[in-house]
């Protein structure tokens, strides 16, 4: 199968997992990114069995609304019972690499209001240990100089992404040469740099589930401690 097709059963199993378990009245969160396209495109022959949506970008928030399927502001939801969104890399304690598509800050807000989190991915993202995949980090652009000299002193490699402006008008720094070995410390490590947003570990909050797609069929997955 190629990664497309991967993407794509996995996005369908997502559906046969996701929508039994959403009410009328349920506001379901959706990432960003390819795999959460397919998801997307799939969703729409069952709008009518849940409330709407919460868009991690405007890029998911133009997708949704193509399809007719509403899209709320996060600040007008008293809660999102499930976040459905891909991941650039997954460990087997489902602490997540994300913001290879610049939505990591907003993102890691949709995901912190969720009750369920549930990470689609190929299996290209499953990995022993975090880190071959570059770190982005979302950060204010006037900070970029400082915060890249902080981030060396944790052993990494910081490159600006030119020409990327997020959602929230800011700048990503990817950090190469990270090996992350306890991810929950370095995110916390990272989000105190000043004049960083957030950056794209997902540890402190992870997924709660994983839909892996293999070429042997989609595996479901649960964190390991």
């Amino acid at each position: 199968m190629t990664q497309d097709e991967l993407k794509r059963a996995v996005a369908a199993a997502a559906i046969e997992y996701v929508v039994p378990k959403l009410g009328p009245n349920d506001i379901l969160g959706i990432g960003t990114g390819s795999t959460a396209n397919f998801f997307i495109d799939l969703l729409a022959p069952y709008k009518e069995h849940f409330a709407g949506t919460v868009a991690s970008s405007q890029a998911s928030a133009t997708r949704l609304t193509s399809h007719d399927i509403p899209v709320f502001d996060l600040n007008e939801m008293s809660s999102i019972a499930i976040y459905v969104d891909g991941a650039d890399e997954s460990n087997q304690q489902l602490h997540l690499i994300k913001g290879g598509g610049a939505a990591l800050t907003r993102e890691k807000i949709v995901a912190a209001n969720a009750k369920e989190f549930v990470c689609i991915a190929d299996e290209s993202k499953w990995v022993e240990t975090l880190g071959a995949f570059p770190l982005p980090v979302e950060i204010i652009p006037m900070a970029r100089a400082y915060v890249s000299q902080q981030l060396q002193h944790l052993g990494g490699k910081p490159v600006y992404r030119e020409g990327v402006v997020t959602d929230n008008h800011c700048h990503i720094l990817d950090v190469h040469d990270l090996h992350i070995d306890d991810a929950i410390t370095l995110e916390q490590q990272i989000n105190h740099i000043t004049g960083v947003v957030t950056n794209g570990l997902f540890a402190m909050r992870a997924a709660d589930i994983m839909l892996l797609g293999t070429s042997k069929g989609v595996r479901s997955i649960v964190p390991t401690s």
